[in-house]
């Protein structure tokens, strides 16, 4: 685990490298962006030295590091506030909905995997393949899009638009806005997710210790219950870390696409200025959960199974 935490160190750094030369080989830079079209040189000269963005950006890289490794994100060019305190407000609300999505998904997913695999290549294991991989295949802004015309045009049973409050319990006080977002961003792992607790149930019911149990006269549904589904949750729970970054990278259209004030709507604001501070800001969180994301799935397989521990 300390190589693991030393990998991630180095990745989040090239992360930083990358995406701090990608965002200023854009064209005209932050100042055109902050500025408009309108501005003239002399505008864009004085906002680049008040910036400090006339300097050489190996400078310019340094001094964002060193902040960076004080804590300080840096000011917002558009909001007129620090990058850390947009993030401390909208990262939260962006966890909740991940969360609940992944929690709706997740007790979806399970079950109707292990039901598939119990009755493999029937009918209805067929259908619910054909219903995954249309799930997996289609969009995430597409599904928002087609739950929107549904539950708000056709059935006008749910609002269209996200919960707007400032804090998290504010969130939670509007459960009826909450349920197109979450439902929007669960579908994708539903379909992923109940293909992998599939087949790792097809896998563990072709183990000897399934047919031994079978053959002591334990019946199908109590193999299948006690031994079957403990040791099938193995690579679906191993697998959720590493699916840590597309929940983010799913809550960032989402958000966009109900108006939830979460990092994700931050993240699109800042990219059509753009606000150079608030995208690394946004960037640099997303990097950090998909090493987070990485470490715990690495854990987790360590303490499940015995067998990786004795291969380090």
């Amino acid at each position: 685990m300390v190589k693991r935490a030393g990998q991630a160190v180095i990745v989040v750094f090239i992360v930083t490298i990358i995406v701090f030369l990608l965002l200023h080989s854009l064209p005209g830079g932050p100042a055109r962006g902050v500025l408009g079209i309108q501005a003239t040189p002399e505008q864009l000269e004085l906002f680049n030295k008040e910036q400090g963005l006339d300097r050489p950006l190996v400078i310019q890289y340094l001094d964002y590091l060193g902040r960076l490794l004080q804590g300080n994100l840096g000011e917002s060019f558009v909001l007129n506030a620090s990058v850390s305190d947009l993030l401390s407000q909208r990262v939260p609300k962006t966890l909740v909905l991940s969360v609940l999505s992944a929690v709706v998904a997740l007790s979806i997913a399970i079950p109707v995997g292990l039901w598939q695999a119990a009755r493999r290549n029937r009918p209805a294991d067929y259908a619910l393949t054909a219903l995954s991989f249309v799930a997996y295949a289609t969009p995430v802004f597409f599904l928002g899009l087609v739950m929107i015309i549904v539950f708000t045009q056709w059935f006008p049973w749910l609002p269209s638009q996200a919960p707007q409050a400032d804090t998290v319990w504010g969130i939670f006080a509007e459960p009826a806005a909450l349920v197109l977002p979450v439902v929007t961003g669960a579908l994708g792992m539903i379909a992923v997710f109940s293909r992998y607790m599939r087949s790792s149930t097809l896998d563990n019911l072709s183990e000897d210790y399934v047919r031994t149990a079978l053959a002591k006269g334990t019946s199908r549904k109590v193999v299948l219950r006690r031994h079957v589904f403990r040791n099938s949750l193995t690579s679906v729970v191993t697998m959720l870390g590493y699916y840590i970054p597309v929940l983010f990278g799913g809550a960032l259209v989402v958000e966009q696409l109900f108006n939830y004030p979460g990092m994700g709507l931050l993240f699109w604001n800042a990219a059509q200025t753009p606000d150079f501070p608030v995208l690394l800001g946004c960037v640099l969180i997303i990097s950090i959960a998909t090493v987070i994301g990485s470490l715990l799935a690495d854990l987790t397989q360590v303490l499940i199974d015995p067998r990786v521990r004795e291969s380090q």
